[in-house]
């Protein structure tokens, strides 16, 4: 099998992964940087979603480069990391695996399919994050006696500022459990590829006008750090146990392949 881990604000160890050298994949969206190595027999890719020193924000992430490239080297899952704030039935320094999103995004591409000639696809969302990489990512927190709060609805704006306390409170009355930046179109694209995804969201902080506290990127730093130990376990529990038939998924049954846009 081969699985990719997208590390977000925070997390860029690749330590977990045996015989690891820096590769460059060429796609049409550009050069792609990432880590290859194994891990229990498999092999394991770590992309940094904000490139090298986090020099990218999240409206400039090549979204479609990094999920084109995990495509082009025949990827099976991707395990995504994201640092968020909590509005909803959560509190900082809780695991959620997210099982649905908002989209408050406004100036990025959202699809391989709205390009010129690509083609029209309607993919179906029904369940954005997949369900089988889900359930052996709650099993392998609860492994390392850790227990994640097992679903989360995921609201992404387009940043890079914080969100107001209105939009918050919006936001909440939505259904919103999480805030963040970077989710979409990551989720859509890996859809559209055809690649299972499911998406551990770390809570660094919460959400503007839940505390009295304003936010800071320095506490979001901070509480990653107190986070981080467990988050690697965890990967390394998933990636040592991962076992599930990922040909049969429904991940896999988009309408359409995106071959013809390598």
């Amino acid at each position: 099998m081969k699985i990719a881990i997208i590390g977000g604000t925070g997390v860029y160890d690749s330590s977990i992964l045996d015989e690891a050298s820096e590769i460059t994949v060429d796609t049409k969206y550009g050069h792609i940087s990432l880590i290859k190595g194994t891990r229990n027999k498999n092999e394991v890719f770590f992309l940094q979603r904000h490139g090298k020193n986090h020099k990218l924000i999240p409206s400039k992430v090549n979204y479609k480069g990094n999920i084109m490239a995990l495509k082009n080297l025949g990827v099976d899952l991707i395990i995504s990391t994201a640092a968020v704030g909590g509005i909803n039935h959560c509190s900082p320094l809780d695991f959620v695996i997210l099982d649905q999103f908002i989209d408050f995004t406004k100036n990025r591409s959202a699809s391989f399919f709205d390009e010129e000639n690509s083609g029209v696809l309607h993919v179906d969302m029904t369940e954005p994050y997949c369900k089988n990489v889900r359930k052996q990512l709650i099993n392998s927190f609860k492994n390392v006696d850790v227990t994640p709060i097992e679903k989360g609805t995921y609201v992404c704006t387009e940043g890079p500022r914080f969100e107001t306390p209105a939009e918050i409170q919006m936001y909440k009355i939505l259904g919103g459990d999480v805030v963040g930046m970077t989710n979409v179109p990551e989720v859509v694209l890996a859809r559209e590829a055809s690649i299972c995804y499911a998406t551990i969201a770390l809570v660094t902080n919460y959400a503007s006008g839940i505390s009295e506290n304003q936010l800071t990127h320095k506490e979001v730093g901070e509480n990653m750090l107190k986070m981080s130990k467990t988050l690697k376990m965890a990967l390394e529990d998933f990636l040592d146990t991962i076992s599930y038939d990922y040909t049969k998924c429904s991940c896999r049954n988009s309408q359409r392949e995106i071959n013809s846009l390598k």
